[in-house]
């Protein structure tokens, strides 16, 4: 019969795969290489536009080495001289290696037949194709283009996807690959062609079918450290709704993808499956070999939580975003971290920076029900929030709500 692994080497294995089980960095320099090897380990960051602190795609890198440099991450995706990344598109907007570019050019050919069927009556519409040829015609003459830089004198739109033909245009160009994202102004897009954004060096021969699904399920299944088989295509985005069974059945003959029992937060004993290349680093997970021992704040867009249900099936916990719930209807906030301390998610807080005053404002913190509130879990989140403050530029830590009480007491004292 087969051994059923312990939680803790389960939960210490998914963190360890995603590159949070190590203490903070303390004060050393985070270097460029750093920071690329953590977006390589977890084969993209996905972007999202909130910011009422750094936006989340800055905070997932914050959350694996601490204090850092955005900038430094910027220069990786936008820099020509030393561009690593690009903006791409895995069903979300990500921010992927470019030594998986080639691995994208099925998704961008999927653009030029309609990847979206949006854009397809779209470009039907009155001037709506002669728009797509215009932005690259300007493009091709005049260098990289906001969609800012085109004039519209149409009616008065909403604020909500509702944009203007010519952005329109720009992001079908892009989806279908023929430009890139050459670098953000104020967050704004600057669209370039795709022959003058990307490096020489990159592989730009398309892989099959099969080599690339294969591709993408061993990365996968290597960035989660554990999974469930119904999860095995959840990590990649573009591949849930057609995921490749048989792809999955003959990486599991082949012994690439190895089925284990594990226990989880049910305390129940679950078929799971591992990469073969971490069956080791499960054992010593088991063994305490390997530890947790990072605390931490996850944003809700975090790579850590991408398979759906694995919040609640590994540790009992469940991820919310309620940004776009109505306020009174929300349970915790707009947009809320996880706590992360050691091998448990043990709470999460709703903050908010005051740019100008240097105010980091906590509107809410929450304790998660039955964690036990001593001195070691206040001395790891009151040091994680000391490096929060440091990468914002915030001078001074508000608590506005704290439940129970005791927790926001202690972690004012404490930082």
């Amino acid at each position: 019969m087969m051994t059923a692994y312990p939680l803790s080497a389960v939960r210490t294995l998914a963190l360890h795969s995603q590159g949070l089980t190590t203490p903070d960095h303390g004060n050393s320099k985070v270097t460029l290489a750093a920071i690329n090897k953590i977006v390589e380990q977890v084969n993209y960051v996905q972007i999202d536009t909130l910011n009422l602190i750094q936006r989340s795609q800055y905070i997932v890198l914050w959350s694996r080495i601490g204090n850092y440099a955005p900038a430094d991450f910027d220069l990786l995706i936008y820099s020509p001289e030393g561009r690593k990344l690009f903006e791409g598109v895995q069903f979300v907007a990500a921010i992927i290696p470019l030594k998986d570019y080639r691995f994208q050019l099925a998704q961008m050919d999927r653009g030029r037949e309609s990847l979206l069927k949006w854009y397809t009556s779209w470009l039907d519409g009155q001037g709506n194709r002669e728009m797509v040829s215009m932005a690259l015609d300007r493009i091709h003459q005049e260098g990289g283009l906001r969609a800012y830089d085109f004039e519209y004198h149409g009616p008065k739109r909403g604020s909500w996807w509702d944009w203007k033909p010519a952005k329109i245009a720009l992001e079908y160009l892009f989806v279908r690959g023929d430009l890139m994202i050459a670098k953000r102004v104020n967050f704004q897009r600057v669209y370039d062609l795709t022959e003058r954004v990307l490096p020489s060096w990159v592989d730009t021969n398309p892989p099959s079918t099969e080599e690339r699904d294969k591709y993408w399920i061993e990365q996968g299944l290597i960035a989660l450290g554990i999974c469930q088989p119904t999860q095995l295509a959840d990590y990649s985005f573009h591949m849930r709704r057609a995921y490749p069974k048989t792809i999955g059945s003959e990486l599991l003959k082949q012994g690439v993808v190895v089925p284990v029992n594990a226990i989880l937060a049910d305390g129940e004993t679950h078929e799971m499956l591992v990469h073969k290349d971490q069956l080791e680093t499960l054992q010593q997970a088991a063994e305490g070999v390997i530890q947790a021992r990072r605390t931490t704040f996850l944003s809700f867009f975090d790579s850590l939580f991408w398979c759906r249900g694995r919040d609640m099936q590994l540790w009992g916990y469940r991820n919310l975003l309620e940004a776009y719930t109505l306020k009174e209807k929300r349970r915790y906030g707009y947009f809320c971290l996880s706590i992360l301390h050691h091998d448990r998610l043990v709470g999460r807080f709703d903050p908010k920076i005051e740019r100008k005053t240097g105010v980091l404002r906590l509107k809410a913190l929450y304790l998660e029900q039955g964690v036990v509130l001593d001195e070691e879990l206040v001395s790891g989140v009151a040091s994680a929030m000391r490096d929060f403050m440091v990468f914002h530029k915030a001078k001074e830590l508000v608590i506005e709500k704290s439940q129970p009480a005791e927790f926001g007491v202690k972690l004012l004292k404490a930082v």
